[in-house]
């Protein structure tokens, strides 16, 4: 009997311990060179596989994603170069020229068919 209350408290205690981590989260916003939907779900899907990223929203008409993440998993740098690995401008950081040129043709910021006429 004793056992088992000596396990239920320690999951218990594991649950609160796991609630407080979630507080710890941070928020970040960073500017992509991100033109269609096809981006939008590229960049979110591959920052879902980032360690530590709770969520990834990206705002085509911005160009902006707001990363969630948990600080002790990752960093700026990491979220960064996660996008710049996936073929887009972010923030400062330019696109990386062999992620870039596996974009659909749609999906590149030097596209002519996304510059004005």
């Amino acid at each position: 009997m004793k056992k088992g209350l000596m396990t239920l408290f320690i999951t218990a205690l594991a649950l609160v311990a796991t609630w407080s981590v979630a507080g710890d989260d941070k928020e970040i916003k960073i500017k992509t060179s991100a033109v269609c939907e096809m981006c939008k779900e590229r960049i979110e899907r591959n920052l879902s596989y980032e360690k530590g990223v709770k969520e990834a929203t990206l705002d085509v008409k911005t160009k902006v994603v707001t990363i969630k993440y948990n600080p002790k998993k990752t960093d700026v740098a990491k979220l960064k170069a996660n996008i710049s690995k996936t073929g887009y401008d972010a923030d400062d950081v330019v696109a990386d020229e062999t992620g870039y040129k596996k974009l659909p043709g749609c999906c590149k910021k030097d596209s002519p068919m996304h510059h004005d006429h």
